[in-house]
């Protein structure tokens, strides 16, 4: 990977020429001529009106193919505080690693060229890190008192991502997506060799590895509004997340996942985790097995309708108890009712579905509805219950009280 560099300066009021910044503000970019000279001017003036900490402004563009670079080296030029990076490859988890990695600032950041996160949140995440209190901090649309506006596409995908992760991980982080973050620059170096990902997984890769390892991951509320211009491929995106997660678990759950931090070592760190997502999803499985086993072994006797409820309920039963001891490792009566009792009324709902498409199938087979297209319901409209119970498991049945 070949990288260009053009421009150099620190801003600040106060700040003499060629010192070290406090915070150096990564701008990925990545065919944006549209919008980024309004943009970087912008927050160039915000930061030299209203930012208390010696700044820098880095524009890490990451192959573009529009003007964006010839726009980037202009703003370098024009404004000494501004520096330009081009990189040769696409990917903005590159263009964070390779701008990271070469700064000589305390704290490294970076945020979305479109601005949608409200600029007055950015002495409140920095903040923590110059002051030694936390480690990684991040902007969340999700945390209490944060003003978001984006559309209902967008907030569902969101907020089932972020679901997911901590079924899997029992995060504390809630939102890993958020384009407005900033990490010590000690911390970042450690962190930065153990990242595999190179696209819109890195931001997850690193949180996750940092909570895994002990580090703390402060959240400030952000107001954000939502760029209808976004260049993100949702299908695809979603599809290699996915693949990150469970590459990630499976590195934390054989051990792997473990970075020797030295001085930065907390004596916090947490055990690995992965582990308890191989129990969710080995419990989860056999779940699945043992009901559709059941429901075909009572079919003859009690019928579909019968049968599902008879293999639905004793696996619904089965699962919840032990996901409560193993998965989650709650003991004694401290929760129990509640946890049974939420978990009874998602059952509720899977029955209700799944009993509605046994009712389709038949409406639409008529008395020739055989064992097989009776199963094949039962099974389809199973996994979306069962969708369901993934994500509300973690998050609901079994969340302890605050």
């Amino acid at each position: 990977m070949s990288a260009v560099v053009v421009g150099s300066g620190v801003g600040s009021g106060a700040a003499a020429p060629n010192t070290a910044p406090i915070v150096d503000i990564v701008v990925p970019v990545y065919n944006e001529v549209a919008i980024l000279e309004a943009s970087v001017i912008r927050l160039h003036a915000y930061l030299r009106e209203a930012f208390p900490f010696r700044w820098r402004i880095t524009i890490a563009d990451n192959a573009s193919t529009d003007g964006t670079w010839a726009t980037a080296q202009t703003l370098a030029a024009v404004l000494s505080d501004v520096v330009a990076l081009h990189l040769d490859d696409k990917g903005r988890g590159r263009a964070l690693r390779a701008a990271w990695s070469a700064s000589d600032a305390a704290v490294v950041a970076y945020m979305d060229v479109d601005l949608s996160t409200g600029l007055d949140a950015l002495l409140p995440l920095v903040a923590p890190l110059v002051s030694g209190h936390s480690d990684i901090a991040i902007g969340s649309r999700l945390a209490s008192g944060a003003i978001v506006v984006r559309g209902t596409k967008r907030e569902l995908i969101s907020r089932t991502y972020n679901r997911l992760l901590q079924a899997t991980f029992g995060n504390g982080f809630r939102d890993a997506q958020c384009g407005f973050k900033a990490v010590r620059a000690d911390v970042a170096r450690a962190l930065l060799p153990e990242i595999q990902d190179d696209a819109w997984f890195f931001d997850t890769e690193l949180l996750l590895l940092a909570e895994h390892n002990g580090l703390r991951v402060s959240e400030v509320p952000v107001d954000w509004v939502d760029d209808p211009d976004s260049r993100v491929h949702v299908v695809a995106t979603a599809t290699e997340d996915l693949k990150g997660m469970l590459r990630v678990a499976r590195r934390c759950w054989t051990g792997h996942g473990r970075i020797d931090l030295g001085p930065l070592a907390r004596p916090e760190a947490p055990p690995a985790t992965g582990g308890a997502f191989v129990r969710f999803a080995t419990i989860g499985v056999a779940s699945t097995i043992a009901y559709v086993a059941l429901f075909l072994l009572l079919r003859m006797t009690y019928g579909g309708y019968g049968a599902n409820a008879i293999a639905l309920t004793s696996t619904v039963v089965v699962n919840t108890a032990l996901h409560r001891r193993s998965t989650f490792g709650l003991r004694g009566p401290d929760g129990r009712s509640r946890a049974w009792l939420r978990s009874g009324l998602l059952h509720a709902g899977a029955l209700a579905v799944t009993t509605l498409a046994l009712f389709l199938v038949h409406a639409v087979e008529g008395p020739d509805t055989t064992v097989t297209k009776e199963a094949v319901a039962v099974i389809a409209a199973g996994g979306l219950a069962s969708a369901a119970r993934v994500l509300l498991l973690p998050t609901w049945v079994f969340r302890p009280r605050r």
